[in-house]
């Protein structure tokens, strides 16, 4: 008999018990390749990762298989040892943030049951637990409107996509023109590309941030017609919150909505001291709001709110063996509206166990903890001689610094060593930063590595060392570059693995 029949289920009576045996094989195996990895990330760079990964991976569909146990070990070892891992204080490059183990373990109920979300029949209690969920989601971000509603996303992507989409339907028979900041995330671009619209009239940033002066300019250049005003709430790259009030005021002088781009900020509305940071944001006809960010949840986890629950009417769509009508007439929850997709997993599972087990005082110590973290961790960064941050206020969690042996070179030679600083902690293991350009104090733009802190426990003492990496890497980077020698190429003098921050 192959060793690939009789594959045992994961829900009914029995799937637990069976579910409980392979679980151990892979916690076991997370646990291990963890302490085998040995930092945020694996050393050695893209080659080095596809080779060991390989090894272990390969075949992936063999003509007889090796048994569920197997199997397991293999491939979660090669993941877990080839992972960048946001759960390490050194893994701060971008919007990706360590996931709670309460949330993972309700994923692990989830993918058991398998609900899909688009009729009642495959989802009962899964639809009402979403309902729960997007209500009180909905409330959060519209605390005053009279019939709020929310929808769960994959992220932020769809959220936005689905916001022009519905601002696309509200305009017809006219013709939505798209206004946003140079600062809006690429997103908004592409969903106006796949809709058809325009592409969006881009609004100069000052300090990161839409220039309310622009957008007035902007909106009375237009004359008129259907205008859909695009704001952030924290930035990918920085972390800025646009002038929310001001634009909010602009866009209903001239008659235009505003949707917000929150899947960054939108979480600072569980804390009363941060919330007002985000005041204005309810006078938006729609917002992506991101729970997979700061947050703590496994991806996906992304919402679009809207002010009012009649907005999502364009979506409303029937498939006779999904939403019949005489079912619906028969009371059979319609599920198929909630989405532009139609097969979707119980992403609103993860999301009510956390809020249940923290409520929305832990949520909110959760993330005072990362802003406060960041603040700390950019003091830290000023107190550094060989560093230097960016000048003005910290965004959200966000820290954007460069070496100052960078700022002693020309232009593209000091972004040359900021971008060799990233690469070479990159290839040898102990950190990931991100990278970002934006003004500097003397307005022109240059290239920052970027610490994103979404680490709900780290301490601002556990980030230091990845300060003491940097100064380092960029003092070897600058040495390379007058040797016209790069630190993380093959053959590089790249750090020994006795260096890295990660024990």
């Amino acid at each position: 008999m192959s060793a690939g029949t009789g594959a045992p289920l994961a829900g009914g009576v029995h799937g637990p018990g069976h579910l409980r045996a392979l679980t151990s094989v892979v916690l076991d195996t997370l646990e291990s390749a963890a302490r085998a990895r040995g930092g945020p990330l694996p050393a050695g760079g893209p080659d080095e990762v596809a080779r060991r990964t390989t090894a272990l991976a390969a075949p992936v569909l063999p003509e007889e298989g090796i048994g569920t146990e197997a199997a397991l070990a293999d491939l979660v070892r090669a993941l877990a040892e080839g992972a960048a891992d946001p759960a390490d204080p050194a893994c701060v490059a971008h919007l990706h943030c360590p996931p709670l183990a309460v949330a993972a373990a309700a994923e692990l109920a989830g993918a058991a049951l398998n609900p899909s979300m688009d009729s009642w029949d495959q989802a009962p209690a899964a639809g009402v637990i979403e309902e729960l969920t997007t209500a009180a989601l909905a409330r959060l971000v519209h605390p005053d409107a009279a019939a709020p509603d929310a929808l769960i996303t994959s992220g932020g992507t769809e959220s936005n996509l689905v916001a022009l989409l519905l601002a696309r339907e509200r305009a017809a028979p006219g013709h939505l023109r798209v206004v946003t900041g140079a600062n809006a995330h690429h997103s908004v671009h592409r969903a106006a590309w796949m809709l058809g619209l325009p592409a969006p009239t881009v609004v100069a940033c000052h300090d990161g941030r839409i220039d309310p002066a622009a957008l007035d300019r902007t909106l009375a250049g237009l004359g008129g017609g259907p205008v859909l005003v695009v704001a952030t709430a924290g930035t990918t790259d920085e972390g800025r919150i646009d002038p929310l009030p001001e634009i909010a005021r602009i866009a209903e002088r001239y008659g235009a909505e505003l949707h917000v781009d929150a899947a960054y900020g939108g979480p600072l509305l569980f804390s009363e001291r941060l919330a007002p940071r985000l005041a204005g944001l309810d006078r938006a006809v729609s917002v992506t709001f991101d729970l997979h960010k700061l947050g703590w949840q496994p991806v996906a986890a992304g919402v679009l709110a809207v002010a009012d629950t009649a907005l999502l009417a364009p979506l409303s769509l029937r498939a006779d063996y999904l939403n019949a009508d005489d079912d619906t007439e028969a009371g059979l929850p319609d599920l198929l509206g909630r989405s532009v997709r139609t097969t979707r997993r119980p992403d609103a599972l993860k999301m009510a166990v956390t809020f249940r087990a923290l409520g929305r005082r832990g949520l909110s110590e959760l993330v005072e903890h990362c802003v406060r973290t960041a603040e700390e961790f950019g003091r830290a960064v000023d107190a550094r001689p060989a560093l230097r941050r960016r000048p003005g206020a910290i965004g959200i969690s966000t820290v954007l610094f460069r070496p100052v042996v960078a700022d002693e070179r020309e232009a593209e030679a000091g972004d040359a060593v900021v971008a060799e600083v990233r690469r070479t902690l990159l290839m040898d293991g102990r950190a990931v930063l991100g990278r970002a350009v934006a003004e500097d104090g003397d307005g022109r733009r240059r290239l920052w590595l970027k610490a994103t802190l979404l680490h709900p426990a780290a301490a601002s003492a556990d980030l230091l060392p990845l300060l003491d990496l940097v100064t380092e890497a960029a003092e070897r980077a600058a040495v390379a570059a007058e040797d016209g020698d790069s630190p993380s190429a093959p053959g590089g003098t790249g750090a020994p693995a006795a260096e890295r921050l990660s024990p």
